[in-house]
């Protein structure tokens, strides 16, 4: 383990660590030389990476070799005229090569933007534009291609696009570039702890996504997350569900597990089916594993008890509220208790069910002691035990783990960083024993299955239909979903509400948004609660739907 490095690592108790857990992180960190590398030189022969598909084809990568993957990535990038400071999208789903490219942008000090691949042309080009984005590097998907080709026009600092597989016209190839610059001349360092590392683009309840901008110390804050949530050492061999695209990736796919020194197990599944999602972790004899309490909830229609899960040693949870009923079954049929985190896109674990803390049905853990965790009433002050606040963290931006603001918004990152702390918007309750349990949002973010989804995203687009004079969008209680997309809609004075009407807002949907977004109840109104100013009041509705049982 390479933890040991940045601070003190082992603690007799609870109160042991949570006075003494500090990381201490060097001038000029860099994870793809200083943990990867280092590996590379240490252990050039221990597995970093298990990597399966669907299609029964598998792979395994040494530290030697991941190392020696992200320095040809990285050669191929800087002849391909990337450099520090640009920004390059990444949208290669569980594909091998995304650790490869990431790893050597890092060492080139480039901005990785990871995304999923269900973006559509419109959400590339708000991307494209927001970040300036340099370069763009995907699968082979031709969907995806298309997508990316109608992009360009209105995406005028793109200058590098980059696919799989073999080169296309206007495409490079990346597997072709990495064979290429295989060899070659070792890079020099030229980042800062405080340089930008990642942008991730997440979605609020009003405007579009805003950029989360993470530094270069940004990975260490994540040896909590590996070391103490997901209890993982040397021989361990992690499993995080999450594609590549999405934050939860970073938690679980990437630093902390590395600076364990574990391996990570990567399957690159095409959809979710539970048997063979069970299997892999038979097979491969997965220690770890983590995924959204969606994830557990399809995970128990397959009878877990029917599998050979011995060799788990810890399973864990975040992203969205685990509900007692799923805690309570899954250790009924795995003995396993699945311990629950929580943070966000801006930050690593907040709370968390440690090592060192004992598991509670319906709590997040306790407070990772690596931040002042308070929990606020509207005026600011502290609240008892017991009683609700908002999550608030008193540091300073960009410190170890926490993101340095929203780039290109100083307006958002004044109101979430305000009065000396981070105010997240979530709520939540601390009992007296410590173990803190969320609430809710503040605002009207739906998670639907792992999904974060800001209700103007889907708006934005249903507005558009000439059937729909208004619309509001909010999430609403699904038994495997956590949420489900609800369309509240006002139809234009000319359209008939109907249950074709209904269908053709989807199929709009469908062609116009990624699929995740597409609401799948729709209900016609014939007005939408408002303020005196004439915003949409979402809580209103969400009201009259619990009112509606």
């Amino acid at each position: 383990m390479l933890t040991g490095c940045y601070g003190r690592e082992d603690f007799s108790d609870f109160d042991d660590f949570a006075r003494n857990f500090r990381i201490e992180a060097p001038a000029d960190f860099n994870f793809a030389f200083d943990c990867i590398d280092t590996l590379a030189r240490l252990s050039p022969d221990k597995t970093a990476m298990v990597w399966c598909n669907d299609g029964g084809d598998e792979a395994r990568y040494s530290f030697a070799q991941i190392s020696a993957y992200s320095d040809a990535a990285a050669r191929f990038f800087a002849a391909s005229g990337i450099g520090r400071g640009d920004a390059v999208m990444l949208v290669l789903r569980r594909r091998a090569q995304f650790w490869f490219a990431l790893l050597g942008l890092m060492k080139l000090g480039a901005v990785a933007i990871p995304s999923t691949h269900y973006l559509l042309a419109e959400d590339i080009v708000y991307r494209n534009k927001a970040a300036s984005v340099a370069a763009i590097v995907t699968t082979d998907d031709a969907t995806l291609l298309a997508a990316v080709e109608q992009a360009l026009p209105a995406s005028p600092t793109v200058r590098l696009r980059v696919s799989l597989g073999g080169e296309r016209d206007g495409w490079l190839s990346f597997d072709e570039g990495l064979a290429r610059f295989a060899q070659g001349a070792p890079l020099p360092r030229v980042t800062r702890s405080e340089d930008m590392l990642l942008l991730y683009f997440t979605s609020g309840t009003t405007g579009l996504p805003k950029m989360v901008a993470h530094n270069h110390r940004y990975p260490l804050g994540h040896i909590a997350t590996a070391r103490y949530w997901h209890a993982l050492h040397a021989d361990s061999l992690h499993f995080t569900l999450a594609d590549t695209g999405w934050a939860k990736a970073a938690w679980g796919k990437i630093f902390g597990q590395w600076l364990c020194g574990a391996a990570i197990f990567v399957y690159d599944q095409d959809y979710l089916d539970p048997h063979r999602l069970l299997r892999a972790l038979c097979r491969h004899k997965v220690t770890s594993f983590c995924a959204p309490p969606t994830v557990y909830r399809v995970l128990l229609t397959a009878n877990p008890a029917a599998y050979d899960l011995s060799a788990l040693e810890r399973v864990t949870s975040a992203g969205e509220p685990l509900t007692g009923d799923i805690f309570n079954r899954f250790k009924e049929q795995t003995g396993l208790s699945i311990r629950e985190a929580y943070g966000q896109t801006e930050t690593v674990p907040l709370t968390m069910t440690s090592i060192y803390t004992a598991p509670r049905a319906g709590s997040i853990g306790k407070i990772n002691p690596l931040y002042d965790v308070l929990l606020l009433d509207a005026d600011g002050n502290e609240v008892p035990d017991g009683a609700e606040g908002e999550i608030c963290v008193r540091a300073q931006r960009g410190s170890i783990g926490l993101f340095t603001g929203y780039y290109r918004d100083a307006e958002a990152t004044n109101r979430a960083w305000r009065d000396g702390m981070y105010h997240t918007g979530d709520m939540a309750r601390r009992d007296a024993d410590g173990y803190v349990y969320f609430i809710g949002r503040a605002d009207d973010i739906i998670k639907s299955a792992g999904y974060r989804i800001g209700p103007y995203e889907v708006e934005s687009v249903l507005a558009r239909h000439p059937a729909v004079l208004e619309c509001a969008v909010t999430g609403v209680p699904h038994p495997l979903r956590g949420q489900v997309v609800k369309a509240s809609v006002v139809t234009a004075p000319s359209c008939e509400p109907s249950e074709a009407l209904k269908r053709e807002l989807r199929a709009f949907m469908k062609e116009n948004a990624a699929a995740y977004k597409i609401p799948r109840v729709i209900e016609f109104v014939d007005a939408l609660p408002k303020t005196i100013s004439g915003k949409v009041r979402r809580t209103a509705v969400r009201d009259a739907d619990k009112t509606k049982g």
